[in-house]
């Protein structure tokens, strides 16, 4: 399909539309080409290539890590060597945040589980927020 309105991509993308303006402006998305009344258009390779930075996205890469990725795409007979080692980063940081996830958990559930439910003086979660030296682990 060609020619499509920025709200008929935003549709068929599930985009919205200060997204792929904002996309546009920092190069993820190349500006559209616009008719006489200043409409952008947009064509099958314009939704394949926001439905890719979409998906990155919701994946969690980083806006750079897309720029590098579409850029590898414009290149489909090279290695794919920095492809998988952006993805290994993209994973080694996922890790890192579940590892870090973890201990913030276990850490409020020992501060939740030993609150007695008494007066606020007595609180135990009063008690650690007030002072580090009350955690498990150190967080600052």
């Amino acid at each position: 399909m060609k020619n499509l309105t920025i709200g008929a991509l935003a549709t068929r993308t599930g985009v919205k539309i200060p997204t792929i303006r904002y996309y546009e402006s920092i190069g993820l998305l190349p500006e559209a080409p616009r008719t006489d009344s200043n409409r952008r258009l947009y064509d099958d390779a314009m939704v394949k290539r926001l439905r890719f930075i979409r998906h990155a996205r919701d994946l969690g890469f980083e806006v750079e890590a897309i720029r590098q990725l579409l850029t590898l795409t414009d290149d489909p007979g090279q290695s794919c060597h920095e492809a998988d080692a952006l993805a290994q980063a993209h994973l080694a940081d996922i890790e890192s945040k579940i590892a870090r996830l973890q201990a913030l958990q276990e850490e409020v559930r020992e501060m939740v589980a030993q609150c007695g439910q008494g007066q606020v003086r007595t609180c135990h979660v009063i008690e650690v927020l007030a002072d580090h030296a009350h955690c498990l682990h150190e967080t600052h």
